[in-house]
């Protein structure tokens, strides 16, 4: 049985465009992983998750998934940017007031406060945070453990560090 020339040249050439197929794969594969990477919110997941266990599991559960003291921070935190995570726990308290009002100095806030330690007004839903160094200085950690939680690449329980 013999090969004929085009039948020869069929396999040859179908062989180098496999070949080559797999050579652009390979190629490609760092400015795939550079991607993956960058899609990733920055901060450290295992950091995140640390400082969350000693400032904020008390209230929101161990998982984040919320308590009878405070919400489900998972499903808030999808929608929600680096950004806006950051403004919230840092600066803003669920007072019934306008943001600029809570976040800002007046009479209205100061009254606000007074009611609130008399415990004639509603309890405070959640202290802002801006105070706090371990929590200030780990704010885009925070966020990328709650980030990996929200879109379930992380599971409940400690990271890997």
């Amino acid at each position: 049985m013999a090969i004929r020339f085009p039948t020869l040249l069929f396999v040859v050439t179908a062989a180098a465009a496999l070949a080559a197929g797999c050579a652009v794969e390979l190629q490609n594969r760092q400015p795939a992983q550079e991607l993956a990477q960058a899609a990733r919110p920055p901060g450290s997941v295992y950091t995140g998750w640390r400082v969350f266990q000693d400032r904020c599991a008390g209230c929101h559960g161990e998982a984040g998934t919320g308590s009878d003291k405070a919400p489900d921070l998972l499903s808030r935190v999808q929608t929600m940017g680096a950004r806006s995570f950051v403004s919230r726990v840092l600066y803003r308290y669920d007072w019934g007031l306008p943001a600029a009002q809570a976040a800002g100095e007046g009479a209205a806030r100061e009254a606000l406060v007074d009611e609130i330690l008399q415990r004639r007004q509603g309890a405070l839903q959640m202290p802002a945070w801006q105070g706090e160094p371990r929590v200030q200085a780990h704010i885009t950690d925070l966020y990328a453990w709650l980030s990996a939680r929200a879109q379930g690449t992380q599971p409940p329980g400690r990271p890997a560090p």
